[in-house]
């Protein structure tokens, strides 16, 4: 039997509305373009290096995934410019619960009325400031 990870069966499924079941599968280095997935679900793939691009993820759910190295920017509502601009509409809140994001960066980001609670905030900085310092005089000047 010949080794299906040196010469894979390409598929092609274009202008179709299909049900996809795929189990115990290996579909490295899979496009998908201009494709509607609407209640799709993944569990136990691994996805390494992932690339989503101009993409509606609206109400997207991530659990017990691992991010590490993870690049997310550019999120939000079309810039000005773009061509699904809409000055009227806002983006949606997003929620982070149960995260572990140690060491990671947030930068250039609209973070008005942003609400943090029970957290761990040792060693978090704002503009170079320590957080638990700034608490710690707030809780003084009272």
């Amino acid at each position: 039997m010949e080794n299906p990870a040196s010469n894979p069966e390409v598929i092609t499924v274009k202008e179709t509305q299909k049900i996809l079941e795929v189990k115990c599968a290996v579909i490295n280095g899979t496009t998908l373009e201009q494709v509607m997935m609407n209640n799709a679900s993944f569990k136990d793939v691994c996805i390494t290096n992932l690339k989503i691009e101009d993409a509606n993820l609206s109400d997207l759910e991530i659990q017990y995934a691992q991010l590490g190295g993870a690049y997310i920017h550019d999120i939000g509502m079309p810039p000005e410019g773009h061509p699904a601009y809409d000055p009227n509409l806002k983006q949606r809140p997003l929620k982070f619960e149960n995260c572990d994001l140690q060491g990671s960066t947030i930068s250039n980001c609209n973070l008005s009325n942003v609400e943090i609670s029970d957290c761990n905030l040792s060693g978090m900085k704002i503009n170079g400031v320590e957080v638990e310092e700034l608490l710690r005089v707030y809780e003084l000047s009272k």
